[in-house]
């Protein structure tokens, strides 16, 4: 009598199976890996040495490519622009979307849908769409060529998002908690501070990651909007490593390197909260 695996195939079958499973999951695993470490050893060589042997390690390691980066690429400026128009967008963000969340969830009828739905077709209008109109009304503002101005068209472009993912998790907190609240004096106010703040803390850690990413990545409205040097964006700053003959990959790689670590650090101190926050708002009651 055959020996029958648990999920019903022969259990020779089941071995068969988990070899290819290893051989595809270790080659998607490579397609990942190599290219990080040809990034990350990249930021330790010289460009004939990067070309002549981009996988092996560097032969001897040297930290000039950082020094270029941040002393003639002008990324610690750069860098420190980014970390005040990414921090004030999120934090604007998470503001503004978690108070209208809450709104949608807790307004009576049809309100709360109404508004819900006029804030998320914001999600249907295409970035590139809106650049001329936020360019003029911008620019009349006097807000082009400055961080508040990046603030704000961050805010703008992601507040949507950030209520569509919170809408979720606020209505799935149950309508008991607010009845009690009510019976105790609490107003809206005071019902938003002391219960849906705390139940959705792992919802607006996952949201801050997301928007976090975004905001950090963000080309389009510093090249649209930057025009000085002293206030450009680390995207922005990266560009000018491209040149139109020769690409100096060393330094645009240890740039990479220097951009990316935010965002490493930021989800390292937040996964937990990300963890859970993905599954928060899938479950009622």
């Amino acid at each position: 009598m055959s020996v029958r695996h648990r999920t019903g195939r022969p259990a020779g079958a089941a071995r068969r199976v988990r070899p290819v499973r290893v051989l595809v999951l270790a080659l998607g695993a490579s397609a990942v890996v190599l290219p990080l470490l040809v990034v990350l050893f990249g930021t330790f060589k010289s460009l004939p040495e990067l070309f002549a042997s981009p996988l092996s390690p560097p032969s001897s390691p040297t930290l000039d490519n950082y020094r270029r980066a941040v002393g003639e690429g002008g990324l610690g400026t750069a860098f420190t622009n980014s970390l005040i128009v990414t921090v004030g967008a999120v934090a604007l963000t998470l503001t503004v979307a978690s108070l209208a969340a809450f709104f949608c969830a807790r307004a009576p009828g049809r309100a709360g849908w109404a508004v819900f739905g006029v804030l998320v077709a914001g999600l249907a209008v295409p970035a590139q769409a809106a650049i001329v109109p936020q360019y003029v009304l911008f620019d009349r503002l006097g807000l082009t060529d400055s961080l508040s101005g990046l603030v704000l068209v961050d805010t703008t472009m992601t507040l949507p998002t950030a209520v569509f993912i919170l809408g979720s998790f606020l209505r799935s907190i149950p309508e008991e908690l607010y009845e009690a609240a009510e019976l105790d004096g609490a107003g809206p106010l005071r019902a938003f501070r002391s219960i849906a703040l705390p139940l959705t803390k792992p919802a607006l850690a996952a949201t801050g990651i997301f928007l976090f990413v975004m905001d950090w990545n963000d080309l389009l409205y510093p090249l649209l909007f930057v025009r000085s040097q002293e206030n450009r964006t680390l995207p922005l700053a990266l560009l000018d490593f491209q040149g139109e003959f020769l690409t100096q990959y060393p330094p645009l790689f240890a740039g990479v390197v220097i951009a990316s670590a935010p965002v490493v650090v930021v989800y390292v101190l937040l996964q937990r909260y990300f963890v859970s926050g993905l599954t928060a708002g899938a479950v009622r009651g």
